[in-house]
């Protein structure tokens, strides 16, 4: 019996390994959920699961959802705050972390499990991006095993030998290619995407994510960002790791080796196939997702991606190139802008233009502690804010 802390237990990707778990009860325990604010969905994974601790980011979160599981009479024990999330994720109590907790603020929960030496599902993408060198250290001293949970690394992690090192290259690859959906506007006329609402970025054709990942999709900087993690996962330079849009999301990443040979993993667009993948891993566990139909589905297509429709992209790919506290910078610059975006505070052509203005007055440095790389992160933080202020007043 495996012992499972879900952090970011509410979103899509928590929902989803929920489902997963709720599957093989013979196999894992549900040791520990955590959230930001959602304390009514908890409450009702709580009931269901009936964790040992159960963690909220909002204090008063915490205290409906205590209140409510004492009048439920149930067991669980609430906390709150970032400090318990750390605990969690290194306690002895638990064997497996999903770390699904949405940008910067998983982190530190992260590096506290690889630390600990625990199996790290790495759904948060933010901590390769901004901290990827030092996970990839801290996992190794600890003896903490990495797999990642977005379908692309995923299927990169599957298409490649067995028993590969995380962060370090692997002998006779030659390049990776990560597919892209090319998300909602992929067909959309330059002129109407500056119009772009919130609601029509976050309609993702083939996936249900979260809204700020759905933007993310929408400007293609989630697969910037996946190429900068594709580098750090598989100890591969950013000229050896290539996009391609593929509209079906069927074939979710390839592997080419020097001999010519491309592997690639296909199946339906459903996150629970990665998640059973990781939680089941070295073996394989069902995940209740339908076969692929390669019949029904009929074609794959792919085409390159196109840089004047999807700045974003070549953004990332500069932060990757440049390394140290680059990514840090962009990725913050990034939530900073989609927030506004999503807000109704910025249009949508204007989120990497912001991004581009915060990369061109960072002042790279190596990302040689966790500080270093926060201090950039607040740095990004505070220029991308006073820069969306300023224009506000310009507006005004």
């Amino acid at each position: 019996m495996r012992r499972v802390a879900v952090l970011g237990s509410t979103g899509s990707i928590g929902t989803s390994t929920l489902d997963v778990l709720g599957r093989h009860p013979d196999r894992f325990e549900v040791a520990a959920l955590a959230a930001a604010t959602n304390d009514q969905l908890l409450l009702e994974q709580c009931r269901q699961f009936r964790p040992a601790v159960a963690i909220l980011e909002s204090g008063e979160a915490a205290a409906r959802l205590e209140s409510a599981l004492r009048a439920g009479r149930l067991p669980t024990v609430v906390r709150s705050g970032p400090d318990a999330l750390a605990e969690c994720a290194s306690s002895a109590d638990v064997d497996v972390v999903m770390a699904a907790i949405v940008g910067a603020a998983g982190l530190p929960s992260t590096l506290a499990a690889a630390r600990a030496g625990k199996q790290v599902l790495l759904a948060n993408k933010e901590s390769l991006v901004v901290a990827g060198p030092l996970l990839v250290e801290a996992a190794r001293a600890g003896g903490a095993t990495l797999v990642p949970i977005d379908s692309e690394h995923n299927a990169i992690f599957q298409c490649m030998p067995p028993g590969i090192d995380t962060g370090r290259s692997v002998a006779g690859v030659r390049r990776i290619l990560l597919t892209a959906s090319g998300g909602p506007f992929l067909r959309t006329p330059l002129e109407r995407m500056a119009r772009a609402t919130p609601d029509e970025a976050c309609a993702h054709p083939r996936w249900r994510m979260g809204r700020k990942i759905s933007v993310d999709s929408a400007t293609l900087m989630n697969k910037g960002l996946e190429l900068i993690e594709a580098c750090v996962l598989f100890g591969m330079e950013p000229r050896d790791v290539e996009v391609v849009v593929h509209p079906q999301s069927i074939v979710h990443s390839l592997v080419e080796y020097v001999d010519g040979s491309i592997l690639a993993q296909l199946g339906n667009p459903d996150m629970r196939t990665p998640i059973a993948h990781a939680l089941g891993w070295p073996d394989r566990i069902a995940s209740g997702v339908q076969s692929l139909d390669l019949v029904t589905a009929g074609r794959l297509d792919f085409e390159a991606p196109d840089g004047a429709r999807f700045p974003a992209l070549g953004l990332a790919r500069s932060a990757a190139e440049a390394g140290g506290t680059a990514p840090a910078a962009l990725n913050a610059a990034n939530e900073v802008a989609v927030g506004a975006f999503l807000a109704g505070r910025l249009g949508f052509v204007e989120i990497p233009r912001v991004i581009e203005a915060v990369l061109e007055r960072h002042r790279g440095r190596p990302a040689a502690t966790l500080e270093e790389v926060l201090d950039t992160d607040r740095w990004a933080r505070d220029l991308a804010d006073s820069m969306l202020a300023g224009a506000a007043m310009a507006g005004a």
